[in-house]
């Protein structure tokens, strides 16, 4: 799945989340992007089994849609802690770790999370 792919499957869990719901409109103004990119992602997710959508309703997540999702945001959240524990400004963070969530492999988040969790104790 692309870096873009797992953006908007993000999103639509962030959403999700929030609101009970996401609607294409939604994660287009959330991702600050036209609604004919999310419709074309959708279709993406779909084929990857991670969204259903009745036509023109609202998106929802597969199983294995939730999973990924989670999985992505967890990414995310580890990253933008990793950073404010370095010192790192929140916007900073939360940038940063948005574009290195997609990057890092298995061994460095492992031991990333090793870090923040030595830090969390002390």
């Amino acid at each position: 799945m692309t870096n873009s792919l797992e953006d908007y499957l993000e999103m639509i869990y962030m959403l999700t989340q929030a609101n009970g719901h996401a609607r294409v409109r939604d994660v287009a103004s959330s991702l600050h992007v036209k609604m004919p990119s999310v419709i074309k992602a959708v279709l993406e997710l779909k084929r990857y089994g991670y969204v259903a959508q009745e036509p023109y309703g609202k998106l929802e997540l597969t199983g294995a849609g939730i999973k990924a999702a989670s999985q992505i945001l967890g990414r995310h959240t580890l990253l933008k802690e990793f950073l404010l524990l370095l010192g790192v400004t929140e916007e900073t963070a939360e940038k940063d770790a948005c574009s290195m969530e997609h990057f890092l492999g298995a061994e460095t988040l492992a031991r990333v999370t090793e870090f923040v969790r030595r830090k969390r104790l002390t």
